[in-house]
């Protein structure tokens, strides 16, 4: 999917236990990611992390997305003390519908920033995974 298309209606469930649907939020950046506790993925997340409140001043909500299962992403979470929440996409249902799932089953390593559901910028192709926060926020201060 590209910008100025809307991002697809799905609930996932977060490793909160509850069920998410990113293209309900009103700022939003949602950032698939391959595979939870992988060094890439890890880096990627502590950068989020790291950059949650500045998103969040913004009225940003940050979620991540892997085909990982929820209880996964939770030791994930927990271990790495992240504020946002990880979206299970097992099955990879979502990142099919995006265009991102890999024959592996797992999720490209991709970024949107949705505006009330609408798909803003999509950022692939980064040299290093925790660029995307960084990226992220620039684009999200433009917007």
């Amino acid at each position: 999917m590209a910008t100025g298309e809307q991002f697809p209606e799905i609930e996932l469930e977060a490793h909160t236990g509850e069920r998410v649907n990113p293209a309900k939020s009103e700022k939003a950046v949602v950032y698939f990611f391959p595979k939870a506790f992988t060094s890439g993925c890890t880096r990627e997340a502590i950068r989020f992390n790291e950059l949650y409140d500045e998103f969040r001043a913004l009225g940003v909500e940050v979620f991540g997305v892997s085909t990982d299962s929820p209880e996964t992403l939770k030791k994930f979470a927990e271990k790495y003390g992240l504020k946002f929440k990880l979206l299970s996409d097992r099955g990879g249902a979502l990142a099919s519908r995006l265009g991102v799932l890999r024959p592996t089953g797992t999720a490209e390593r991709v970024t949107y920033i949705l505006r009330r559901g609408e798909i803003i910028a999509v950022l692939k192709g980064l040299k290093s995974a925790d660029q995307h926060a960084d990226r992220a926020l620039e684009e999200v201060k433009k917007s």
